[in-house]
């Protein structure tokens, strides 16, 4: 594809693995834009597309960047559409959907995240999308997919974790289920489309032929669930809220000490041994009702004999203390808030969180990209574009249009 890198914005084509790739966003709130967002971290040029009269909602969701006049930039839209180009296209208008289709001609893949159905009913569905660019990779994120009896459900990221099963198995048992603390409905239907959007790229490279990526939040979600499914399908058994305990691991859980709590997970005979090494107990190892993993399996015997050991073991230390008692040699991790992760040296060491500059708004720190690749390594600094701050220059670079044709565009309100 050629791209008239003098006509784009300052720094032209991003670097990264995925240079010179073209994607269409076509999404609001996360699902879509972080799919997006991950693909131009990795050197993608993304062109955020959003309805001029109706940009995305998320633009409004704090916590909001302030500067010096009586408008803010959200902060959360911000960490999400980072490296983006904006584009302002209505797509009710006959120009707008024609727009769209020259556009689909230079790129290599589109996103979006409505319902099944909706990019149909305004005239660029996949099906029309094909004919203008057969080797295109089409990508939809939906709450149920694009098949099934509730594909025209409406859907958010709560609706997932209901009906993937995720809910009913999160909480404690003397408590109604509760969700999962973020968003893992739209977090895990990114991740799977952001894969599927590369493979089907692999294949669209060696063939020429596009294809439908369909990934939904229900299925995402159901993959998560670990071993409910087969423990379902083979042993009958319904999973329900266990806090935090896991099903059958023990040691394996979260354990209070002197200032919050710790999770520990030295559950193997090797760990184990090591463990009554470190904290004093080292008689614990031969103990013949809690020696091998098997033993200390059986719920019983974990509640009478392991359990309070390692309450004795941790009740009068620091988290900090434990995890340098506990050091590379067994799994014991201190439970953080996010102000401790923030500050937290290993995140520090691994670029996850970085600090970005907006001239208008002063300095923002967001997480950073966990991709790490050592010849193209992400980019995770770059900025989010205001609604259509780079229509003119998307196109002039990648729809041939001069200034003319963009402002006979302008009104109509096609753009």
């Amino acid at each position: 594809m050629t791209i008239d890198e003098g006509a784009l914005p300052p720094g032209g084509l991003p670097e990264g693995a995925l240079r010179g790739i073209v994607v269409l966003d076509i999404t609001r709130v996360v699902a879509g834009p972080f799919c997006s967002m991950l693909l131009a971290d990795l050197g993608a040029t993304v062109i955020k597309i959003e309805n001029p009269r109706d940009p995305d909602y998320a633009r409004d969701f704090p916590p909001m960047l302030h500067g010096t006049g009586d408008t803010g930039f959200s902060a959360f839209f911000a960490q999400f559409n980072r490296n983006k180009l904006g584009l302002t296209i209505d797509l009710a208008t006959a120009e707008g959907t024609e727009l769209l289709k020259k556009l689909v001609r230079r790129a290599d893949v589109l996103v979006e995240n409505f319902r099944p159905g909706t990019m149909d009913k305004l005239g660029v569905g996949y099906e029309v999308l094909r004919q203008e660019n057969p080797r295109l990779v089409y990508t939809a994120i939906s709450g149920y997919g694009q098949t099934g009896p509730y594909r025209r459900r409406p859907a958010y990221d709560n609706s997932a974790q209901a009906t993937g099963g995720l809910w009913s198995m999160n909480g404690f048992p003397d408590r109604p289920p509760a969700r999962v603390g973020t968003i893992i409905g739209d977090l895990s239907a990114t991740l799977y489309a952001v894969i599927g959007t590369l493979a089907a790229l692999r294949h669209a490279e060696s063939t020429g032929e596009g294809q439908l990526v369909d990934v939904s939040q229900q299925d995402s979600v159901l993959s998560l669930t670990e071993n409910a499914v087969v423990s379902y399908t083979v042993e009958g058994n319904v999973p329900s809220p266990l806090g935090n305990e896991h099903p059958f691991v023990k040691p394996y859980e979260l354990y209070p000490c002197r200032d919050g709590f710790v999770f520990f997970g030295g559950y193997t005979d090797k760990f184990w041994r090591i463990s009554c090494e470190l904290f004093g107990s080292p008689e614990l190892a031969e103990d013949p009702e809690i020696d091998t993993m098997a033993k200390r399996f059986v719920p019983a015997v974990y509640e009478r004999r392991v359990r309070p050991v390692l309450h004795e073991w941790f009740a009068d230390k620091t988290k900090r203390e434990l995890e340098e008692i506990a050091g590379d040699a067994v799994p014991l991790s201190a439970v953080k808030d996010i102000g401790e992760v923030v500050e937290d040296p290993q995140i520090a060491a691994r670029d996850m969180v970085v600090d970005v500059e907006y001239p208008e708004f002063g300095e923002l720190r967001m997480f950073g990209s966990p991709i790490k690749l050592g010849a193209t390594p992400a980019q995770p600094r770059g900025l989010a574009p205001k609604a259509g701050e780079h229509t003119a220059a998307v196109l002039r670079a990648f729809a041939g249009l001069d200034e003319q044709d963009i402002a006979a565009l302008r009104a109509k309100g096609a753009i």
